[in-house]
């Protein structure tokens, strides 16, 4: 596939194999030739014979040699054209019938494997073609003068030129395909790998928010009866763990030595850890930190709600590359299945994490009976990945390149490449078979004795040509039985023509399917392994040998003429099988794993690319409202005791449950981010009563942030009671708040751009905190939202509206 000046995979690796395999095809039937003519040369003749074929030798070997280390392309061409110009003028030095027929195969063949060996040059691989046939026609006067011009060889030249040439063609837009189709789909793969690690990173995040800022903010915001000794410490510690980027933690770490710090807590909220840990437990860092995090999370939920200070934690390996970690306690227990979907401590911080990293986390209580939490994790892929993850970008996490993935791509690489194949050869087959052959059995048909035969096996092969080309362009496999049918008689119709054949026209201008029967095989054997194919040329060879012997033995000038014939036809048609193996079985996967590692490459960038552009989005969304309020904690310049510090910790607290409960796979989403705010509220002792009029519909998560956050701000700053209402119209949803004992929200209007006064106390039009969820989404202020808040005495009444259209399907029951 090109893009501008990019070559895919498929194609470059074509590229590269053709050529090499244009140089070992032509470098061999030259010296072949060479020897077989020293074989047929009369005695004055082999001196001259033997020089050529030194210097056919010599320019093998630099040609060879250069496909390891390669010269100036102007300098390799001027060579082939010295090689091919040499090898056309020889014929009056060798003489000879057998001369002329040895120069015409090496000549037919070199011209070409041109085509193949100057692929991506046609023009260069046409010159060469067109100086070797001149060079040819004029050795052929040289050595001949009284003889009439024959143009048949040189016609045959060009239509093999042709041939070959369209070949390439064929098999290159057959790699082409496979290139755009890869392309595609690695696009589509890179698309979803990069949503999912954007996904698994945005539910780390989620699950570190959680354990950290919100846990910290909503106990602050819950009263100042209590040591606040441990404060300072933890703000900080939270700020460190925000500005961190998960995701990009890097090789093993020792699990045991993780969980043995594992913090206990500090003061009244402390809990002792009895550990029983089998050490050293090495794993890959990305499973040890959300195992040591869960642990974590789950200790801290021992302090909050067993009822007891003592726990127990065990950590063992199970098998060879898997790790169990549990956690118990004798506390007073619960019920999971009672849990609060919008309870994140369980779902986001233990169950959650594990799944992000194959592994799985289990929670098992009962009232009374206490709780044990279970981590087990097991590295499957290792083999997998050591086999082929080495290369890797070591600080860019990346979806695995799966044996399946692979697989599939080199499948897929490997039908174009045979689907081009077999059309190479069925083309040149029919080419062959209604041009070269067809002429010759016309114009011989008082040679063959009887002629209705050869007529018949010309006949049986085009049924052959016609019935395997019918299965192929509607893009089917043949079937077996077909195939061996066709096989069959492609054998009958050789045995037929060789045997019809008078003595001495073998190989010669009379036969005319020596040389296409293989072709045809050649379309019905591509997909099978070549030694299946070499046995088929074998046995045509022998049934035609068989036809020379039964009329005597040939001299050794015949014989030699006799296998110059047949590495002009069978050696070549052998060649290209070889061809078409390596393609299948070496280029197709060679270019499969070239893709794959181009696709991860590709993806571990967007990856990064994303994962930093969204790390910088959360963070700077975290710095106008949550931030502030760490680095106050956590410097003493805030205090815990104040009132405003507690409510202001509360409106984060309920803008962060909200922004957990945005992901939840619910049929109201609305409704249910508005009771994780009421949650929230409720926890802190404030009276709310949730009403809903009219039938839901969807709102856009943009939309729905605006519309929660002036609830979320109130309930955060109600002391005492809540009312919340929900109305849904066919043409506006509006939510509104009415908060009792609201206390003073300065700051928080502060932080919001100047509006008209009757909004000045309004939130921010969009919430940072919960911008950071989706840093793709416009942060700009949805025009069809509309904002009003009252403050009368110490009630709030604030409302949110938004207008849509009749369309949408909402409206009242």
């Amino acid at each position: 596939m090109r893009r501008g000046d990019h070559v895919g995979n498929s194609e470059r690796l074509v590229n590269r194999t053709v050529e090499r395999y244009g140089v070992w095809l032509r470098s061999t039937v030259v010296l072949l030739c060479g020897a077989l003519g020293l074989v047929q040369a009369d005695a004055s003749d082999v001196p001259g014979a033997a020089a050529l074929l030194a210097l056919a030798v010599l320019a093998s070997g630099v040609r060879l040699g250069a496909l390891r280390r390669p010269l100036p392309p102007t300098l390799l061409w001027a060579l082939d054209a010295a090689v091919v110009t040499l090898m056309g003028l020889s014929q009056p030095v060798l003489g000879g019938e057998g001369a002329n027929a040895m120069v015409e195969v090496a000549v037919g063949i070199s011209v070409i494997a041109f085509q193949f060996e100057w692929a991506t040059r046609p023009v260069a691989g046409v010159a060469l073609a067109v100086l070797g046939g001149v060079a040819c026609v004029l050795g052929d006067i040289l050595s001949s003068p009284a003889h009439y011009l024959d143009v048949v060889p040189l016609v045959r030249m060009l239509i093999q030129v042709g041939l070959s040439r369209a070949g390439y063609l064929i098999v290159r837009a057959r790699a082409r395909a496979a290139d755009r189709s890869a392309s595609v789909r690695a696009a589509l793969r890179r698309e979803a790998d990069v949503a999912a690690a954007r996904r698994a990173t945005e539910r780390e995040y989620l699950a570190t928010l959680h354990d950290t800022a919100s846990a910290t903010l909503l106990m602050v915001s819950q009263g100042d009866s209590r040591d606040w000794s441990w404060l300072p410490r933890r703000a900080r510690q939270d700020l460190e763990a925000l500005s961190a980027m998960p995701g990009f933690e890097t090789g093993s770490v020792d699990l045991a030595a993780l969980l043995s710090c594992v913090p206990e807590g500090e003061g009244q909220g402390r809990v002792r850890l009895t550990t029983r840990i089998e050490g050293p437990l090495a794993i890959p860092s990305g499973p040890g930190l959300a195992i040591f995090n869960g642990v974590r999370e789950a200790v801290a939920n021992v302090s909050r709600h067993a009822g007891v200070r003592e726990a127990e934690l065990r950590a063992w390996r199970e098998e060879a590359n898997g790790v169990v970690v549990e956690l118990s306690d004798a506390g007073r227990g619960f019920d999971p299945d009672a849990v609060s979907t919008r309870r994140r401590g369980i779902s986001g911080s233990i169950v959650g994490r594990m799944r992000a990293v194959g592994g799985t986390a289990s929670i098992t209580s009962r009232p009374g009976v206490g709780t044990r939490v279970r981590w087990r994790w097991h590295d499957r892929d290792r083999a997998a990945q050591a086999g082929d993850g080495g290369g890797r970008d070591a600080g860019v996490p990346c979806p695995p390149r799966t044996p399946a993935r692979q697989t599939a791509a080199v499948r897929f690489i490997r039908g174009q490449l045979l689907y081009g194949s077999q059309l190479v050869a069925l083309l040149i087959c029919l080419v062959w078979q209604f041009t070269i052959s067809l002429r010759r059995i016309l114009a011989h048909q008082d040679v063959y004795d009887p002629a209705w035969a050869q007529t018949a096996a010309f006949v049986c092969l085009v049924a052959v040509g016609v019935t395997g080309g019918a299965h192929l362009l509607r893009g089917r496999r043949i079937p077996p039985g077909v195939r061996g049918w066709c096989l069959g008689s492609v054998l009958a119709a050789s045995a037929v023509s060789a045997y019809t054949l008078p003595p001495g026209h073998s190989t010669g201008p009379a036969d005319w399917a020596f040389g296409v029967v293989g072709w045809h095989a050649l379309f019905l054997l591509a997909d099978l392994r070549v030694r299946v194919y070499a046995a088929f040329l074998g046995a045509h060879i022998a049934i035609n040998a068989a036809a020379v012997v039964r009329h005597g033995a040939p001299t050794a000038a015949e014989a030699a003429v006799l296998g110059i014939a047949t590495v002009g036809s069978c050696g070549l048609q052998l060649a290209i099988g070889v061809l078409m193996t390596h393609l299948l079985r070496d280029t197709a996967p060679a270019a499969g794993s070239a893709a794959a590692r181009e696709e991860e490459l590709r993806t571990r960038e967007r990856i990064h690319e994303h994962l930093q552009s969204d790390h910088k989005e959360r963070y700077r969304a975290l710095t106008a409202t949550t931030v502030p309020l760490l680095v106050g904690l956590g410097h003493g310049v805030l205090s815990p005791h104040d009132e405003d510090v507690r409510l202001r910790c509360g409106v984060e607290g309920a803008r962060m449950r909200r922004l957990f409960a945005e992901g939840d796979a619910v049929a109201d989403p609305l409704l249910n981010e508005l009771r994780a705010c009421v949650e929230v509220a409720e926890h802190q002792g404030v009276t709310v009563n949730l009403a809903v009029r009219g039938r839901p519909g969807e709102v856009p998560v943009a939309v729905r942030r605006e519309l929660v956050d002036p609830v979320a701000v109130t309930l955060g700053r109600t002391r005492s009671a809540a009312r919340v209402t929900v109305v849904w119209t066919p043409d506006a949803v509006r939510v509104s708040v009415v908060g009792v004992d609201c206390a003073d929200d300065r700051a928080e209007a502060a932080a919001v751009p100047s509006q008209n006064r009757t909004e000045a106390a309004a939130v921010p039009s969009q919430n940072r905190t919960e911008a950071a969820a989706v840093p793709s989404q416009n942060r700009a202020a949805d025009p069809r939202v509309s904002v009003v808040r009252t403050r009368r005495g110490e009630s709030v009444w604030a409302e949110a509206s938004w207008s849509r259209s009749v369309s949408s399907g909402v409206g009242l029951p």
